[in-house]
């Protein structure tokens, strides 16, 4: 049997995603209790349970007094690859990444996610959400990833959702009829620079920008009509 991701009290967090709206803040109403986290990050290969996390980035959302949604904080960690990692040269040669560069700083996964968590469990609270949802371009990937590392570093308090995430290929297809993000970015008319691209936190910034798009263009054409929130 296939699991729900809105199973109430059986999904952490969930006890009180469907209570009543009327106390709870627009950004809270918008996604049933979850904060939106854009998430990005760049592998030693495709496989997460062998392939090193090497970067992640984590953007956190805001709603403007308008209802609309925007870019808040960014989050930026080189990564150590974990003991008996798997990294492609392939994977170094498309992201650009030189492991023994001076510049990386890189820090142990433990701390990076240690870090990260605590970032976005505050951000979660201000907002006056219950949990945080990736947001991801092919979504699944990154979370496979995160999941991965917290599952190697025995992490018990994990704020994302373990299985749900919002796919901006999948946003992009429906909304600007391209997947590719460089591409959904241009018709979406988001300043694009393959230049910069295939780091963590550009790729994360452009996914936001336009995670951010969608959702405000959608509610701009009255598809999301919430009690309380400005016109």
């Amino acid at each position: 049997m296939k699991a729900e991701s809105d199973s109430g009290n059986n999904e952490p967090g969930g006890s009180d995603c469907d209570a009543s709206t009327a106390d709870k803040t627009p950004m809270a109403q918008r996604f049933r209790g979850f904060l939106p986290v854009v998430i990005d990050v760049e592998t030693g290969g495709f496989n997460a349970a062998t392939d090193a996390l090497l970067e992640v980035a984590a953007v956190t959302l805001e709603m403007a007094d308008t209802g609309l949604l925007q870019r808040q904080q960014t989050f930026e960690y080189h990564v150590d690859p974990f003991e008996g990692a798997n990294i492609e040269q392939s994977a170094l040669d498309f992201t650009g990444i030189i492991l023994d560069s001076p510049a990386r700083e890189s820090q142990p996964e433990q701390m990076v996610l240690g870090e990260l968590f605590k970032a976005v469990r505050q951000a979660v609270k201000a907002s006056g959400c219950t949990r945080a949802v990736i947001v991801g371009h092919n979504a699944h990937f990154d979370l496979g990833f995160v999941n991965a590392a917290v599952t190697r570093c025995d992490i018990k308090r994990n704020p994302f959702h373990p299985f749900s995430c919002f796919d901006t290929a999948t946003l992009a297809g429906l909304a600007f009829g391209h997947t590719v993000l460089a591409r959904a970015c241009q018709i979406a008319n988001i300043e694009f620079s393959n230049a910069e691209a295939h780091s963590a936190a550009y790729d994360a910034e452009k996914t936001a920008d336009l995670f951010c798009a969608i959702v405000n263009r959608w509610q701009q054409l009255g598809g999301w009509p919430v009690a309380g929130a400005p016109a």
